[in-house]
């Protein structure tokens, strides 16, 4: 039988010394009895998977709004490919991986209905109350949101695993984390591992759903540098295959990059310690030349896919049904759902109606523009 003291014991042993390890958590909020099977990240990472918001995730927008398709990723099926690429990190480094599967789950939970649009218009409409931010959201989610346990609000998950939601941070994150977790000090190598896991994953998939899509062409890519090395190296004349084969190899050649960088800056620096990990700058990455390489993808997905005029036409629509759906909730409150009236005391209107909007789905958001706008549909 194995207990939590001896899996921890075992993280003891098999984990490298600047690892995370389960038994020396900071804690949680609210104090509760230890479970008897499993760390304390395998119970983080539990709750998270049995939440809501986690669900929701399945009708989020990544890149193409959910009924464009069901081949198109969604946040939750990125949030998958995150948590693999992640885990493979961790675990060629010695890292916790309970703990990067923990953060991994939860990076995307405070995401807005319609994705990156849905989020800058939440944040213009809240720009006199506080903004809004899906990381600054997702901790908000886990700490108070989430209403499953009688004993205390949120999901009361550890320390460890909150700082990596909030202290999550790529080219499109940069959160200012609150005093509780001190923003001159580095998170932990394993949110780190998740920060550039998340790079890799959607740079990756991306492209492969703008190709499918036909938004981005095989001609355009050419001019990417990291693409055309690969591609021209794989000889497969099926071309749906040797596209699936050379994302495949981009997504291997970047995670290999990435822990032989980041060994590297380890060793340089004499890493012994989390605590040594948390006064040095960031680990985790990509070597150099594979940043400069990463960069101009990330430039060319910009342009030709974020920018594409119709995904520029959904997002700007989606932008639409936010706004209309604040609006009509704040003009008038009683519209919404009963334990969201009861929060508006303590929290503040605009802040309830941007909880309950940012929870949405994308196809709850637009059955519930429907309802709020069409007369004759049902409510």
């Amino acid at each position: 039988m194995m207990t939590r003291e001896e899996l921890e014991k075992r993280e003891e042993q098999i984990l490298a010394s600047y690892a995370m390890k389960s038994g020396e958590t900071r804690g949680r909020k609210y104090e509760e009895e230890p479970p008897r099977f499993r760390t304390h990240y395998q119970r983080d990472r539990d709750r998270i998977i049995h939440s809501t918001a986690f669900r929701r995730l399945e009708y989020k927008t990544q890149v193409f709004v959910n009924h464009e398709g069901d081949y198109y990723r969604t946040r939750l099926t990125h949030t998958i490919e995150v948590q693999q690429v992640a885990r493979t990190i961790a675990r060629a480094l010695r890292l916790n991986e309970d703990l990067t599967e923990a953060i991994s789950l939860a990076h995307d939970i405070g995401h807005t209905p319609f994705g990156h649009a849905g989020e800058e218009m939440l944040h213009e409409l809240m720009k006199d109350d506080g903004g809004f931010e899906h990381n600054l959201q997702g901790l908000r989610v886990v700490d108070v949101l989430e209403e499953k346990y009688p004993d205390f609000p949120g999901l009361n998950l550890t320390y460890e695993t909150r700082e990596g939601i909030i202290k999550h941070k790529t080219s499109y994150d940069a959160p200012s984390p609150p005093p509780e977790f001190d923003p001159s000090l580095s998170p932990t190598l394993e949110a780190q591992v998740v920060n550039i896991a998340d790079e890799i994953a959607y740079n990756s998939h991306d492209l492969d759903d703008g190709l499918k899509a036909g938004y981005l062409t095989l001609e355009q890519l050419d001019e990417v540098p990291l693409w055309r090395e690969i591609f021209e190296k794989i000889k497969i004349k099926d071309k749906e295959k040797r596209i699936y084969a050379t994302v495949r190899m981009l997504i291997s050649m970047q995670i290999e990059d990435v822990i032989r960088a980041t060994e590297e800056r380890i060793r340089k620096l004499g890493i012994e310690s989390v605590e040594d990990v948390r006064h040095a700058p960031v680990l985790v990455g990509f070597s150099e030349e594979m940043e400069e390489k990463n960069k101009k993808l990330k430039e060319f997905l910009m342009k030709n896919l974020y920018r594409h005029y119709k995904v520029l036409k959904m997002q700007e629509k989606a932008k639409r049904y936010i706004k209309a759906l604040f609006d009509v909730y704040l003009s008038e409150p009683r519209q919404l759902p009963e334990q969201f009236q009861k929060r508006i005391g303590k929290d503040g209107k605009k802040r309830v109606i941007c909880d309950y909007i940012a929870g949405m789905t994308d196809r709850f958001a637009q059955e519930e523009y429907a309802r709020l706008f069409l007369p004759y549909e049902k409510m």
